[in-house]
């Protein structure tokens, strides 16, 4: 009954928007991905994901500056049954105008907070978690950029635990002209028990944090296509509440990246006392860790990008491989239908 009573909502206001709105668009975009991991010291991860991606949705814009969108994003494993082993509704509120964005509901991460760290972001969300549910809000001019979100990851009820998780990322470059500028990125995970708590469990807090100063030279040089570096710290929190207080591992970071024409080299360096992060990528618990990749773009069309990633990851003692090819597609969005006042 209350899932009729949701839909019956959802559909009077998918109506009265759409009864408002100027333009009705439509969008179709996926992701591909063949994904084997060799990992020598975490046996547990070192697996094969492959599978694609399939999102349509269509946009009810009122005017330029407020819009809804409504679909599905659907996740197909190769070899799984049944064929799609998860449906992600699309369905939020947005609002952008020249220097401000505010989402509201479910929306696709793509674009929005895809470019975390690894090490506070793992690669696989994009996967299996394509969507925040939640808000999210950005300022952004020349210079400067902030974005905050709230993302929710499981409700409360009497088996499930409730878990969000809030974070921000903002980049500053005082000169549009110049290759320096500072980045930022920082989010902690909220773990609470159920409504009926086991005994001895306890609300756990999980994050970290990421702060970089960059160079980028990519109009600045002629020899490559473009050329950045990055340095900075990483450090994570952890605490169990009503057993200990915060534990801050911290650590350094540094990075380099390169690309001419359709190959690319990006390097990644960390050391420091090893952060348990429980959406990080799992190399940087260890004391050290240097990951090479070796970037080949196999094609490229309007919206659609086809590449080839080998990865050489070193932890002391260990030295792993991976090899991952990803297909993207983007068809854009096309107007369909048009109200005149």
């Amino acid at each position: 009954m209350i899932k009729k009573i949701y839909f019956t909502i959802l559909i009077s206001v998918i109506t009265t928007a759409a009864a408002l709105a100027q333009t009705v668009d439509i969008n179709f975009n996926g992701l591909g991905f063949l994904d084997n991991r060799e990992y020598k010291d975490f046996i547990p991860r070192s697996r094969t994901y492959s599978g694609t991606r399939t999102a349509l949705d269509f946009g009810i814009n009122i005017d330029s500056l407020n819009h809804f969108v409504v679909g599905v994003n659907a996740m197909h494993e190769f070899g799984a049954i049944p064929f799609y082993i998860k449906v992600d509704p699309i369905a939020y509120y947005k609002f952008e105008s020249k220097t401000w964005l505010f989402d509201a509901g479910e929306f696709p991460r793509a674009g929005l907070i895809d470019n975390f760290p690894r090490a506070l972001l793992n690669d696989t969300l994009m996967y299996y978690r394509p969507n925040v549910q939640g808000l999210l809000a950005r300022y952004h001019t020349d210079h400067f950029m902030q974005t905050g979100f709230i993302d929710w990851l499981s409700r409360q009820t009497q088996t499930q635990r409730e878990q969000f998780i809030f974070g921000e990322e903002g980049k500053y470059r005082p000169s549009l002209s110049g290759p320096f500028y500072i980045s930022h990125f920082a989010f902690l995970m909220h773990d609470a028990g159920a409504e009926v708590l086991l005994p001895g469990d306890h609300i756990n807090d999980n994050g970290g944090a990421e702060i970089k100063l960059g160079l980028d030279f990519t109009h600045k040089q002629h020899l490559l296509d473009s050329l950045s570096f990055e340095a900075g710290g990483l450090v994570s929190f952890q605490r169990e509440r009503g057993i200990n207080g915060f534990k801050t591992p911290i650590g350094f970071v540094a990075d380099a990246f390169g690309s001419y024409g359709r190959f690319s080299v990006f390097n990644e360096l960390y050391a420091g006392q090893g952060s348990y992060i429980g959406y990080g990528d799992a190399f940087y618990e260890r004391k050290f860790y240097d990951r090479l990749d070796l970037i080949f773009n196999t094609f490229a069309a309007k919206g659609l990008k086809g590449q080839f990633v080998l990865s050489i990851h070193k932890t002391p003692g260990y030295t792993s491989n991976q090899e991952a090819f990803r297909v993207t597609y983007d068809l854009g969005r096309r107007v369909i239908a048009r109200f005149k006042d």
